[in-house]
């Protein structure tokens, strides 16, 4: 269960401004070794998708316009195949032909755009509600394909929402000072800036002040909350080796965030280490496989 930071690497470290950015920049498994073979494919498939449109969103060279047009004509190709045999749009096909294989539903494909073209059009978050309402769009799709992809009860969508909610948010604070310079975004709630007298330029600083500290302690916070909901899940799934690969997740998410505590993500990006990596991909294994119905 992730949304679309994930890696089997531990680097975490994003691409160069406009440029594509692949599996091994994400801090969360992707279709790892867990996850059963024959369903790797169909993880791919979604995976490409989502990378293909967040380039389109995050390409800072486009204008606004531009993006969103390329991005609806990704959602009519997902959504009814129009533009089949358009190189630009092959990704979305590829995507509709495994989720129609799977009887699973286009929605969690097609939010992924929804929150993709609001990224072209909103910039600024007032409240932690408003910041959650673009993650039920840009991060809980990931976790609903997991699960109907592995045939689990849609009943465990609150769980899943809610790990891949806080991979969003700490993925968004890892990046707080990038997001700002390269693409103008703050995911920071705006309400809690300005109770604390700061403004979301703040970030661009060489080092969080007190009272930016704050905020993003804040964030974490809430971030916790998600995960205390999340880590209920692993137990709940039927599938022994989705169980072990959200319980990986979940352990790594624990782990950022407690780094996340710890250190500045405005002075350097916060990431966890290769050791850290492999100790959160051991113990969540070992969690998943025994924590599982």
């Amino acid at each position: 269960m992730s949304q679309i930071t994930k890696t089997e690497t531990p680097s975490g470290q994003r691409t160069d401004k406009g440029a594509s950015k692949e599996a091994s920049d994400e801090n969360f498994p992707v279709g790892s070794f867990l996850i059963a073979k024959e369903l790797r494919p169909h993880v791919a498939a979604y995976y490409n998708f989502a990378r293909d449109i967040d380039d389109i969103a995050d390409d800072p060279d486009t204008p606004a316009d531009q993006k969103i047009d390329r991005l609806k004509a990704m959602d009519e190709a997902l959504a009814t195949g129009e533009g089949e045999g358009e190189p630009t749009l092959a990704k979305a096909h590829i995507l509709r032909a495994t989720m129609l294989e799977r009887d699973i539903n286009l929605a969690h494909g097609r939010n992924l755009i929804v929150a993709f073209i609001q990224d072209c059009e909103k910039n600024r978050y007032n409240t932690w509600a408003q910041l959650m309402g673009y993650c039920i769009n840009s991060a809980s799709p990931v976790g609903r394909f997991l699960l109907e992809l592995h045939g689990e009860d849609p009943a465990h969508f609150r769980q899943s929402d809610a790990l891949c909610n806080a991979l969003q948010v700490i993925n968004h604070l890892q990046d707080c000072k990038k997001d700002f310079v390269d693409l103008d975004r703050s995911y920071l709630p705006g309400m809690w800036l300005r109770a604390a007298g700061e403004k979301p330029e703040s970030v661009t600083a060489d080092a969080a002040s007190p009272a930016l500290r704050s905020v993003i302690d804040k964030c974490l916070a809430a971030t916790r909350d998600l995960l205390e909901e999340a880590r209920l899940l692993p137990g709940l799934l039927y599938s022994r080796r989705l169980a072990m690969e959200t319980a990986v997740i979940v352990d790594i998410a624990y782990k950022l965030v407690e780094e996340l505590e710890n250190r500045d993500p405005v002075a350097k990006r916060v990431e966890l280490s290769k050791v850290q990596y492999i100790a959160s991909t051991a113990t969540g294994a070992w969690t998943g496989f025994w924590q599982r119905p």
